[in-house]
């Protein structure tokens, strides 16, 4: 392992510590009692009485030293504080060795320390902790990438690569402070979410991640073995299928957060894992989940940023009630002149060409209508706004029209460009339902690898009967971008998928 000098200079400083009889991974709990936080939020001169004690640990991310005295500054989850370090207070007795050499010297930014003091305001107005006790809690052997921010609150040095972000999310997190806002944002987006479903009496649910069969979805699964039952398996790419198995089993209404997994192409909205809610609901339909999505989307943008109206790049995305709608066909001649409704899977070929969508050969009809739709209609969809009334071609899974031939009961939500949600009036009869499970294997061998296999066991429960159901699927990721103001996908995973590291 090459090592820089940086790095060296941290290894030789760990071994000095070491030799003073200091050990750099203390193995016994610290008992802190406040955060930064708190103490800038609630100290006061008037109060001074309630902060005569405060313990603190985090990281160590800035030393300015003075002789006798030091300031420094600490940083824990919730922000970060200065601190006033006085050699006679932590060092009462001759040896000053813990401030001379171990502070002064030996400690590195990004060390753990734990600190006792009491806080006061320094002549420039600034609440600070008067440490008594320092404590180093886990010395730190590679060096921080340096950010600073200036009194104007400019940030400078920022780490914005994302070959190191992605790859060491762990120093981004400490380095870039905005970054860990987006993640308590991701995990209110959660919360909201359960929250209003739970109030209606929905159940929370976990099913099988690997799966015998794939379904669900059109995409292209990961495939593994398992040795003991000699078989193969696929990581899910949805958990629709069994999710509607719970209906046919006597639950009115079911939700899963569920990763996923599609052996697909990479991009800033798309990874290979990614996470979505899925929810069924017996004896409702697309139009009463459309009003759902809405009502609970709109309640998601107010929990996690105190608004239906939500900054995302260039725009102001508002996600009050009620939502602009399409139907699909509608949508695309809105966008491009031309009614494809009519056409047969020759006559779009054709048209496709002439407006300048480019197809691949094995494309059959619903795959054509989803070009189309991709390239002319979707980037233009920047306020939420659903899609509806789908070709059954494009929709497997879904119930037919109950009032229009050749279309079937589906929506999809779409906002900033990127479909968010998909959702369907979920079809129950088991006899059409094996019909297009039969069309999907013709398409498979007309060379579509991404479409759906013939799920016997599905089939088998839908012909116990499943009542008239909603189904809806919401991507995590993508709305985690929304909500946060985030170009790529990436910023919203702790831990995206890369290539190995070199």
């Amino acid at each position: 392992m090459s090592l820089s000098e940086q790095e060296l200079i941290r290894r030789d400083n760990l071994e000095k510590i070491r030799a003073l009889g200091i050990e750099p991974y203390p193995s016994s709990a610290y008992p802190v009692t406040h955060t930064a936080a708190q103490i800038h939020n609630q100290y006061t001169e008037d109060h001074s009485e309630d902060f005569k004690e405060v313990i603190l640990a985090g990281r160590l991310m800035m030393k300015r030293i003075m002789g006798k005295a030091s300031f420094a500054e600490l940083q824990d989850n919730s922000g970060r504080i200065q601190i006033y370090v006085n050699r006679d207070e932590i060092c009462p007795q001759e040896d000053k060795t813990m401030y001379n050499t171990v502070f002064k010297k030996l400690l590195d930014i990004g060390d753990f320390i734990g600190v006792r003091g009491f806080v006061f305001t320094t002549r420039t107005g600034e609440t600070t902790v008067h440490v008594q006790e320092l404590e180093l809690l886990s010395k730190s052997l590679k060096p921080l990438p340096i950010v600073k921010t200036d009194a104007e609150g400019q940030v400078h040095d920022a780490v914005t690569d994302p070959e190191f972000r992605y790859r060491q999310r762990y120093a981004d997190l400490v380095v870039n402070a905005d970054v860990k806002e987006v993640f308590v944002k991701r995990t209110k987006m959660y919360n909201s979410m359960r929250e209003y479903l739970n109030a209606k009496g929905y159940l929370e649910v976990e099913t099988p991640i690997l799966q015998p069969l794939y379904g669900g979805a059109a995409a292209r699964p990961f495939k593994t073995h398992h040795n003991t039952l000699d078989m193969t398996l696929y990581l899910r790419i949805a958990n629709e299928l069994y999710l509607k198995r719970l209906i046919v089993g006597g639950f009115d209404g079911v939700y899963e957060f569920s990763k996923d997994f599609r052996n697909e192409g990479m991009s800033r909205f798309h990874n290979p894992e990614f996470t979505q809610i899925e929810l069924y609901v017996a004896y409702k339909d697309y139009e009463w989940m459309m009003n759902t999505v809405e009502e609970m989307i709109e309640k998601v943008a107010i929990d996690v940023t105190g608004s239906t109206k939500v900054e995302v790049g260039d725009h102001v995305i508002d996600f009050k009630r009620p939502w602009k709608r399409y139907t699909m066909y509608g949508a695309i001649e809105a966008f491009t002149g031309v009614d494809i409704s009519e056409m047969d899977e020759k006559a779009m070929r054709v048209t496709a060409q002439e407006i300048g969508v480019g197809l691949d050969p094995s494309m059959g009809r619903g795959k054509i209508i989803d070009e189309i739709f991709g390239e002319k209609c979707e980037p233009h969809l920047i306020q939420p706004t659903f899609i509806t009334d789908y070709p059954v071609e494009m929709s497997p899974l879904a119930k037919k029209h109950r009032s229009k031939a050749g279309l079937v009961e589906r929506f999809e939500a779409i906002c900033n460009g990127k479909e968010i949600s998909n959702a369907f009036s979920e079809l129950n009869d088991p006899i059409d339902q094996r019909e297009r499970f039969e069309a999907q294997l013709e398409l498979g061998k007309r060379g579509d690898d991404e479409a759906m296999v013939l799920d016997e066991d599905f089939l088998r429960a839908l012909e116990y009967g499943m009542p008239p159901t909603a189904g809806v699927g919401i991507g995590m990721d993508r709305l985690a971008m929304i909500m946060t103001n985030s170009s790529s996908i990436q910023d919203v995973l702790f831990f995206p998928q890369m290539k190995a590291e070199e």
